[in-house]
């Protein structure tokens, strides 16, 4: 019986990715540093789950040896840029920059209507999370939500199911009751993970990812109904019990 949906933020909620990217940008010419990632660059670094290991790892890529001449001063730098990049960010989301993606909001509204429980499952920052839902949703975003999983909860990142499993147990719910959203593969990799049944819906910056084990992969939420998430979970479980 599904009972829960899950969702990831960046990529799934709303397409995000090219204003983090102006924000990720804006950081490091603010630290005078000549990086400057294009949406090329930047679709591959997406491999890396977490802004600051994002950042981390292009600069070891740029400098393989680089060493600190004082402990903790890499990280102290990274963190710093971070601050920058997010307090962009969220600028440019109350300013209207991001909206949520077709059909979003509908399907939480059909979910909590028909009493589903609802969830974030994700790496990114709480403000980052804060800034976006309470542009759609309202102040009282976090109402909606039985529980929020995100960065600074689950430390290890996507590909790694841990903020699936931490969200699942705050809701004290088996997996095979939930359905996950996702648009990237180390998101769908996180989500399966986890045991959840995962809907994937690629966007720009996503589109060339490997989504074999997907429940289904959508352009977007906006034709998707829960009639059509039960359907497709009795048949994946009725599969199951045939072999």
């Amino acid at each position: 019986m599904l009972k829960a949906l899950i969702f990831d933020v960046d990529g799934t909620l709303a397409d995000t990715e090219a204003v983090h990217l102006a924000a990720f940008n804006h950081a490091f010419a603010h630290e005078g540093l000549d990086w400057h990632w294009t949406p090329e660059a930047y679709t591959r670094l997406l491999e890396v789950s977490g802004g600051k290991e994002r950042m981390l790892h292009h600069w070891r890529t740029v400098q393989p040896d680089l060493k600190e001449l004082d402990a903790g001063a890499v990280r102290a730098t990274v963190d710093r840029m971070h601050e920058i990049k997010t307090a962009w960010y969220e600028n440019a989301v109350l300013q209207g920059a991001v909206q949520l993606r077709p059909g979003v909001l509908a399907l939480m509204e059909e979910a909590r209507a028909q009493g589903l429980g609802l969830a974030i499952a994700t790496t990114t920052s709480p403000v980052n999370i804060a800034a976006l839902l309470r542009q759609a949703m309202g102040d009282d975003w976090r109402t909606h939500f039985l529980a929020v999983g995100d960065g600074s909860s689950a430390p290890n990142k996507k590909p790694h199911p841990q903020v699936y499993l931490q969200v699942l147990g705050q809701m004290n719910m088996p997996a095979a009751h939930c359905v996950a959203f996702e648009d990237s593969a180390n998101g769908l990799k996180a989500a399966r993970g986890a045991g959840l049944e995962t809907i994937i819906t690629p966007n720009a910056f996503t589109a060339h990812h490997d989504f074999t084990g997907a429940l289904k992969v959508l352009p977007d939420l906006a034709s998707l109904r829960l009639a059509h998430l039960k359907a497709w979970l009795a048949e994946t479980h009725l599969a199951t019990e045939r072999r």
